[in-house]
């Protein structure tokens, strides 16, 4: 048995979950989010709880008992508390801004970049050149975070461009710094 797809998933106060037969709906206070799940998965409501069961002991079903659960449960936590990822901006000149919306990115090209969020991101900027994506869909915050990211993806000479708050950009040693060792 999968030691995180028998977890029961806790619904707070204030969620409401309807399950269809492949398709559940979450509702909270941040917004709401549905999703499909596998055919073979079972969610089943038990007294302010969600429990996810599987079929069988198959390969397949086994997989997808563990990554069900956690689906269901990253639903129910994006509706009450929401996501967010942190990006910082490195590099002299690098700029962005927020306007009607849509993120502006001065990075180094010959033309400002504009990036329109999708339905249900917030992007916000915050200080220190920090561009914050927030939503209640996990899967949606990272995906827009690594587009984000992948307009100028870090130098590793010099550390340019736009990363993770967490990402650590180990440093090459450029040409100067080789000949110097070696002679």
């Amino acid at each position: 048995m999968s030691r995180i797809g028998k977890q029961p998933i806790n619904i707070p106060k204030g969620v409401e979950v309807k399950i269809d037969v492949n398709r559940i709906e979450v509702k909270g206070p941040k917004g709401s989010i549905s999703k499909d799940i596998h055919p073979n998965m079972k969610v089943e409501p038990a007294e302010g709880k969600l429990l996810v069961k599987r079929p069988s002991d198959s390969r397949l079903d086994r997989s997808l008992h563990g990554l069900t659960r956690t689906i269901v449960n990253n639903m129910v936590v994006g509706v009450t508390e929401g996501f967010s990822k942190q990006l910082i901006i490195e590099g002299i000149g690098y700029k962005a801004a927020v306007q009607a919306k849509k993120l502006v990115l001065t990075i180094g090209y010959s033309h400002p970049i504009n990036f329109d969020p999708p339905k249900g991101i917030d992007i916000e900027i915050g200080k220190n050149a920090e561009i914050i994506v927030k939503g209640v869909d996990k899967e949606l915050v990272g995906q827009v975070a690594a587009n984000i990211r992948g307009f100028r993806i870090p130098d590793s000479y010099k550390g340019k461009g736009i990363r993770y708050s967490d990402e650590v950009i180990h440093k090459k040693p450029g040409k100067a710094a080789a000949t110097a060792s070696s002679s």
